[in-house]
């Protein structure tokens, strides 16, 4: 391979001179510029990339950090963020960090350390305290940090209430909830707008809302016990689809038909919606514009460009398939 020595000695100039060239960085006449990048393009020369961060203590490269990469919701969120990096003219690095905090903050550490330069995270177990000394930039995704901190979001509350409302709108008469994990910004707000949506009826008991961790065999586990306990149950808002595909596999092992006895909604979009049996009526999540936002608030960020806006909130979309009455 070719070295910053080699482009000098061809194009008759110093290695500093090569450098400013390399780096758009001081003054360079023309025809010095064209010597070196004549010599640049002759022997095939490509920068060192390490060398560069080392020295520009930056490296146009981004951490993504996600809780669960197994959840689907969360490899089609990291589909967007690669793309608009790439238009952007970063890269990214995709942690997977289980939900621990031990694990997101040593990949913070370790990328820190690289001069990665900003971090999106989805995060519920990172606070204000653990980011305050970091000196780049980070956007909170899904579920907010600080009140300092960027954050792209939707909104989980209204979205389950529709959820609900739409359950009920279409005939069901007893509608249970299968929640996400406590402490879990977007599980508690789905579960606080079916609740609200719900708990003043006469049919409702809490013992209706369950616990399904965001997880599909937990979930058919829970929902078979549930659906056992109270076979009137003709209605399922799932706080997530992976936890919705898990109701429908306990439906189908209890021979429960779907959906003319047991309506079935979940909330995220993914495309396994589309290839369940029946497919999956959802909230659907506008995943990819999610992501693109958090990039583009982030590379404004690391690019020193003010914000139009700090916060956002995106609104999710009804989607009917076959696991619900038509209404």
């Amino acid at each position: 391979m070719s070295t910053i020595r080699d482009v000098a000695k061809v194009a008759g100039v110093s290695v500093a001179t090569v450098s400013r060239v390399l780096n758009n960085k001081g003054y360079v006449n023309e025809d010095t510029r064209k010597k070196v990048e004549a010599a640049i393009h002759s022997l095939n020369y490509k920068p060192n990339s390490v060398a560069r961060s080392l020295f520009k203590k930056k490296s146009k490269m981004i951490g993504l950090i996600v809780p669960d990469i197994t959840n689907p919701f969360f490899p089609q969120l990291a589909r967007a963020v690669e793309d608009v990096t790439n238009q952007l003219g970063y890269t990214f690095v995709l942690c997977n960090s289980d939900e621990d905090i031990i694990k997101e903050q040593m990949y913070i550490e370790i990328l820190n350390q690289k001069y990665v330069d900003g971090f999106i995270v989805v995060t519920s177990t990172l606070k204000a305290e653990h980011i305050k000394d970091l000196n780049v930039p980070i956007v909170a995704l899904d579920r907010p940090i600080n009140s300092d901190t960027p954050t792209v979001s939707v909104n989980n509350y209204e979205g389950s209430r529709l959820a609900t409302k739409f359950l009920s709108d279409t005939g069901c008469q007893k509608i249970a909830h299968v929640r996400g994990p406590h402490d879990v910004l977007p599980a508690d707000e789905r579960c606080r707008g079916y609740l609200d949506e719900v708990q003043d009826l006469d049919w409702f008991r809490p013992e209706l809302v369950v616990n399904g961790n965001f997880n599909i065999n937990k979930t058919k586990e829970i929902a078979k016990e549930l659906l056992t306990l109270h076979p009137d149950i003709d209605g399922i808002f799932a706080g997530n689809d992976l936890m919705a595909v898990g109701v429908i596999k306990a439906a189908e092992e209890l021979g429960i038909k779907i959906p003319e006895q047991l309506s079935i909604i979940g909330f995220d979009g993914i495309t396994l919606c589309e290839t369940t049996s029946p497919e999956l009526t959802t909230m659907a999540q506008p995943i990819y514009n999610i992501g693109s936002k958090a990039v583009q608030i982030l590379v404004d960020l690391i690019e020193n460009r003010p914000l139009e806006q700090k916060n956002y909130t995106f609104s999710v979309e009804l989607i009917e398939r076959q696991s619900t009455k038509p209404r």
